[in-house]
């Protein structure tokens, strides 16, 4: 038995567009979104991740050598989740139509799923490594600016991934449609 089309209704002036004087431009643009729930779930995942992305090449870059795969597994994890959060809101953004059907697709469900497990088990290597590597020369080296740095960023990313885990629940529910 094969299944029909699915059709995707949009609602008309939905917050979509630039509010002109008296008129609206741009209306395939979807800026109501970076207002709604699921927006401010993912802007903050993608400011958070940038932050532990920044943190981790401005300060952590010259350690590298020293904290060995927990630096390197940690930005891998900090840019694949970046990069894909910021295509879904660039998508989200430009087309409310591929809102509805990524967001009642499984994909975000396992991304977010995923980007919560990587990002948690990342943070405790990381968390490790710092304390095993770094703090000894903090606590000799005057103004070291990485201890403290890196500490940040494992922090970050623990509240990074439950996030994460928390838009993973909010997508399976939608996915499975419980309002």
């Amino acid at each position: 038995m094969t299944r029909g089309p699915t059709i995707v209704r949009v609602a008309p002036n939905s917050g979509r567009g630039i509010k002109c004087c008296c008129c609206r431009c741009c209306e395939c643009i979807n800026f109501g979104y970076l207002t709604s729930q699921h927006g401010l779930i993912k802007l903050t995942e993608a400011l958070l991740g940038s932050l532990c992305q920044s943190l981790l090449v401005k300060y952590g870059l010259s350690e590298a050598s020293s904290m060995g795969s927990a630096f390197h597994g940690f930005l891998t994890t900090a840019s694949a989740c970046l990069l894909t959060t910021s295509l879904l809101i660039a998508c989200y953004v430009l087309s409310s139509n591929s809102q509805s059907l990524i967001r009642q697709s499984i994909f975000e469900c396992v991304f977010n799923s995923v980007a919560c497990f990587m990002y948690l088990s990342a943070s405790s290597y990381m968390g490790v490594a710092v304390n095993i590597y770094l703090y000894p020369r903090y606590a000799i080296v005057n103004m070291y600016a990485a201890y403290p740095a890196m500490t940040a960023v494992y922090y970050i990313g623990v509240v990074v991934g439950i996030v994460h885990g928390v838009d993973a629940y909010i997508s399976y529910k939608y996915y499975k449609g419980i309002r």
